[in-house]
């Protein structure tokens, strides 16, 4: 079989849009061979229907039957590459939706509304402040909003104090980085011991948080060490937030790049937001290169072999402009519906957080435009810096007025 000559990742044209390099390979390849940013060979899946279908086969998962072996995605320290026991991973995914389901369920998300509502607020008076501080001069929604938002809900969550929030942020960003020479893997070694330190702290003073819930389920199941219950808070902690700060800053640019479609979000900004957060959803490729896993036996899919160990990219941003699914793919259209898009991915390991993050987008948006319906970018969208280095992408400022 030959190399691969496409290698991660592909050039874009703004840090908003994704490479026309996706489209191409719908059309002609949607499960094709390429080298990821670390030079290894893996397949990447670019079509709405290949996707959901590898998303919801129990014969991918994140474990590798040889992790020294299994190709990697980059030297980033977290979703690069292999996670978890090969032998106890479908174990170990069963134990942590029994407990995480509770905590993350639509319920209660309904419930925490009005708690997010009161950090929203929070974040727009610092947003109003440093306008008023600078009248003349843009102020970043990444800072004041994107950012702070979903940290300070997934620090309330899991129990972690919110002066820590800056501390571990810091980390995971380091922890996302490729070419760090060996930086993301120190900081997920510091990230471990705290976490630690946390999980010590919950076994002598409980809350009603998740990392006290992980802790009280290891104490009634010997085979969920201490091991794993770390690891699995390092991972909530990273994606409880990373991904919504991207999509909250992706969603705001897609919302202002038309001033009649913006306007229009503004006079029901409650009624569109469901909606809207939906098709932001879809949209709103934060730039990363996809969700990893790897084959555990042969698959056959559309005449293609993935074998056993194979590494998997399932593109969503790619997957979720294909044609055959989605009516004008490339239209942000915020009344689009039906919207069974995978940006949460599909199936058994669909998204935990989802409810979480429909929540915290749903009342950011509809609170931000309601108090800001003026509001518009400083910049034009190609000025944009994308943060290309990192697993999750996104955005490294987000400079608005109103």
């Amino acid at each position: 079989m030959t190399a691969p000559e496409l290698q991660l990742p592909f050039p874009r044209p703004d840090a908003v849009a994704i490479s026309p390099v996706y489209t191409t390979l719908r059309r002609e390849s949607p499960i094709a061979r390429v080298r990821t940013p670390a030079g290894d060979v893996a397949w990447l899946v670019t079509g709405y229907e290949q996707a959901r279908t590898l998303f919801a086969d129990p014969r991918l998962g994140r474990s590798h039957p040889e992790p020294e072996k299994a190709a990697r995605v980059s030297d980033a320290a977290i979703v690069s590459g292999p996670t978890g026991s090969y032998d106890g991973e479908q174990a170990a995914h069963e134990r942590l939706r029994r407990l995480l389901v509770p905590a993350f369920s639509a319920g209660r998300m309904r419930r925490m509304a009005d708690h997010v509502q009161e950090l929203v607020d929070g974040c727009l008076d610092a947003l109003q402040a440093a306008r008023d501080a600078a009248p003349d001069s843009p102020v970043d929604l990444h800072e004041h909003l994107s950012f702070p938002l979903p940290v300070r809900v997934i620090c309330g969550l899991l129990g972690v104090p919110v002066a820590d929030a800056e501390y571990f942020h810091g980390l995971s960003d380091r922890m996302s980085r490729f070419g760090t020479g060996g930086d993301a893997d120190n900081a997920m070694r510091e990230f471990h011991r705290y976490m630690h330190g946390l999980v010590e702290q919950k076994r002598s003073e409980p809350g009603e948080d998740v990392v006290t819930d992980m802790v009280r389920a290891q104490e009634q199941d010997p085979t969920f060490d201490e091991r794993d219950m770390i690891r699995l808070a390092v991972g909530l902690l990273f994606a409880g937030h990373e991904t919504t700060v991207a999509r909250l800053d992706l969603g705001v640019v897609l919302l202002t790049g038309d001033e009649a479609r913006r306007d229009a979000f503004a006079a029901d900004p409650d009624g569109q937001a469901p909606r809207t957060v939906e098709e932001i959803l879809r949209l709103a490729s934060p730039g990363g290169l996809g969700l990893l896993r790897y084959a555990r036996e042969d698959v056959e899919i559309d005449g293609t072999t993935i074998a056993r160990g194979d590494a998997v990219v399932i593109a969503t941003g790619a997957a979720n402009r294909d044609e055959t699914a989605f009516e004008e793919p490339e239209e942000f259209d915020p009344q689009r519906s039906p919207n069974p898009h995978v940006a949460f991915g599909h199936g058994g390991y669909f998204c935990i957080g989802a409810s979480l993050a429909r929540t915290e987008m749903r009342i950011a948006l509809a609170s931000l435009f309601t108090r800001f319906p003026t509001l518009r970018l400083a910049v034009p969208v190609d000025a944009l810096e994308a943060r290309e280095d990192r697993v999750t992408g996104g955005l490294a400022a987000v400079p608005v007025v109103w």
